[in-house]
């Protein structure tokens, strides 16, 4: 995955953050939001721009293409499928030069009706997850003007599998409850190793699949809150010189849930990694405006205009901004999927600050039409129009 160390570190900095600011059991996807934020700051101007930029961790000039980059790289990831998806309203004129960054086939059009426009977005976000997600996170009402999506699917399969078992913990907040457990050994002794952060120690097991995707295992000491510990983990990412490995341990309480020691066997054998886990499944809904800070939106998300001119002359602003995720890993693999969407409607009322002269023009007899092609002039298509569809008054018009 070709994708520069900047926008590798910026992403990574999302998921720390976001991570700071949630409790108990979630899933999520800083890779789901951070091209969306992306895209938004190339269009955003104002207080909007410069919160979006702090969010990303890269300059607003440069988010589309870095976000560009970002998507074509996960899209290399075997295993892995992403897709970009925006539907806007009839009447929304975006302004060529935003739109000239999103793929070519990603446009939608929204009716404005919910019992239509709804349906079409929940297909895809299930065709995009390969049904992992049934739904789009954000419901789109008569003035969505512009729905911005993304989805990735993730599955791999282990090097190793694990064996199942039953487990019962003994102590801890598990105490008592009956667990399927996931169980195995292996000679690879640096796979689990002990970080010394900030926050405590933190030990980290790396789980390897077959498609290049490796999940980590971290457990910290008691008392570590989960951003604590999942913001460790991104900072044993960006320097890994903080792990000592499982073969460098020293003998007794090494770490977190972690003893090295030594016992007596019938056959020689080497040292040996025993790992004992529990198989997991999280689902996960996020409001990312109740974190607006985090990703950037709070002033994007006030009913003002001039947030947004560089997607449309229209005044837009943040309406809803959601996730949805979830996570499985059991004893033969992993997966894991989010669909993120940003709705935006009317920011306000445009200043009308200009005087104009009108020329109206009716069609009310048979005309002809021309579809040309802008830079080649090609004619794509051409026509005649003398049987105009009739009105019928059991039809609302809109």
């Amino acid at each position: 995955m070709r994708v520069a160390n900047t926008t590798i570190r910026a992403v990574n900095g999302l998921t720390a953050r976001w991570a700071g600011v949630k409790n108990g059991g979630t899933a999520f996807s800083a890779p789901g939001v951070w091209p969306l934020l992306a895209f938004l700051a190339d269009g955003a101007a104002g207080a909007a721009r410069s919160e979006l930029e702090e969010s990303l961790g890269v300059p607003a000039g440069r988010a589309a293409a870095a976000a560009g980059e970002l998507l074509a790289g996960l899209g290399a990831v075997r295993g892995l499928e992403t897709a970009l998806g925006l539907w806007t309203g009839r009447a929304l004129e975006l302004r060529a030069e935003w739109t000239a960054g999103l793929p070519a086939d990603a446009h939608g059009v929204l009716t404005g009706e919910a019992g239509a426009d709804g349906p079409v977005l929940d297909a895809w976000a299930a065709k995009r997850t390969g049904g992992l997600i049934e739904r789009m996170p954000v419901a789109v009402t008569p003035e969505t003007e512009l729905v911005l999506a993304s989805a990735l699917a993730l599955r791999t399969r282990w090097l190793k599998p694990f064996d199942e078992t039953y487990l019962a913990p003994e102590h801890g907040p598990w105490q008592g409850r009956e667990l399927r457990g996931l169980e195995r050994q292996s000679v690879l002794l640096d796979r689990i190793g002990v970080a010394d952060t900030p926050g405590g120690h933190v030990t980290e097991l790396k789980v390897l699949g077959d498609t290049a995707v490796d999940v980590h295992l971290l457990l910290g000491e008691e008392g570590m809150t989960p951003g604590g510990v999942l913001g460790a983990g991104v900072g044993i990412l960006a320097d890994s010189r903080r792990v000592t490995p499982g073969s460098r341990l020293p003998y007794g309480e090494v770490g977190p849930g972690l003893v090295v020691g030594r016992e007596r066997t019938l056959t020689p054998r080497p040292p040996t990694l025993d790992v004992t886990t529990v198989a997991y499944g999280v689902t996960s809904d996020h409001d990312l405006l109740e974190h607006s800070g985090v990703f950037g939106l709070t002033a994007a998300s006030r009913p003002v205009p001039g947030h947004f001119p560089g997607i449309s002359a229209y005044p837009l602003c943040v309406d809803t901004a959601r996730q949805s995720a979830l996570a499985r890993f059991d004893a033969s693999g992993f997966e894991a999927a989010a669909v993120t969407a940003v709705g935006m409607i009317g920011g306000g009322i445009p200043e009308l600050r200009w005087l104009s002269t009108t020329v109206r023009a009716v069609f009310d007899r048979p005309f002809g039409f021309l579809a040309v092609h802008r830079h080649s002039r090609l004619v794509l298509a051409a026509g005649w129009v003398d049987d105009p569809e009739p009105y019928r008054e059991d039809e609302s018009v809109h």
